[in-house]
């Protein structure tokens, strides 16, 4: 479980091709430091396992499934991503909880700066609008965020400085993709209730038996500005 509170801005150091999948190398010392093989770490919002650690760097396989369904197929070598540790049981909800499991992507489709923050317009998959809310939370590339406007098929988000220069959010420019994770709480509300407009969509299975997560991969991270 995750909070969308980004610890550090990592980055990919290496993109290995496999079969059916593609083994990713990342930098990230703060989110290596006592981390082992099998723990779960986040990476632009999809929970994934790292395989290996050393020298401030850890591994983790992408399947082909993941690649497709999210952001991180787009990623090369020297792309930059936000990165996550678990939350320590007891520890601090700074964001809201957080699964890392992706449930589409966006595109960035316009920022407007201002002298002390930023708006970003972030395009929504018609399967999520009825989780996304005015004021809601939402996460994209990880990152837990408030939403400002919440439309058919748009939403917005207001970044603060801190944001901006500590996740990639900072950086990302109209058409860049974006991994989109919607509140848990409202999809479990509406199982409950009964869904009266038909099952939620982009929803995948978690298999933490092979180590990958299904769903989209790993967890996220992030500041939120409220």
């Amino acid at each position: 479980m995750f909070t969308g509170i980004v610890e550090e801005l990592g980055e990919v150091t290496a993109v290995e091709p496999l079969a059916d999948a593609s083994r990713f190398r990342l930098r990230g010392p703060v989110v290596t430091d006592g981390a082992k093989h099998g723990d779960s770490i986040a990476v632009n919002g999809v929970c994934l396992t790292v395989v290996e650690t050393g020298e401030g760097e850890f591994t983790a396989d992408v399947m082909a499934e993941t690649l497709k369904r999210s952001s991180l197929g787009a990623l090369t070598t020297g792309s930059r991503v936000n990165l996550e540790r678990p939350m320590a049981l007891g520890g601090r909800l700074g964001g809201h909880i957080v699964q890392g499991h992706v449930d589409g992507t966006g595109t960035i489709v316009e920022r407007t700066p201002s002298e002390h923050w930023e708006i970003v317009k972030v395009s929504l998959p018609p399967e999520l609008t009825r989780y996304v809310v005015e004021k809601g939370s939402i996460t994209v590339d990880g990152v837990s965020l408030t939403v400002v406007e919440a439309a058919a098929d748009y939403f917005t988000i207001s970044l603060i400085p801190t944001t901006l220069a500590l996740t990639t959010l900072g950086h990302k420019q109209p058409g860049d993709p974006v991994n989109l994770e919607v509140d848990v709480i409202a999809k479990y509300v509406e199982r409950l209730l009964g869904d009266r407009s038909g099952p939620a969509q982009g929803l995948l299975p978690d298999d933490r038996a092979t180590g990958q997560n299904l769903p989209l991969g790993d967890q996220g991270t992030g500041q939120d500005p409220r």
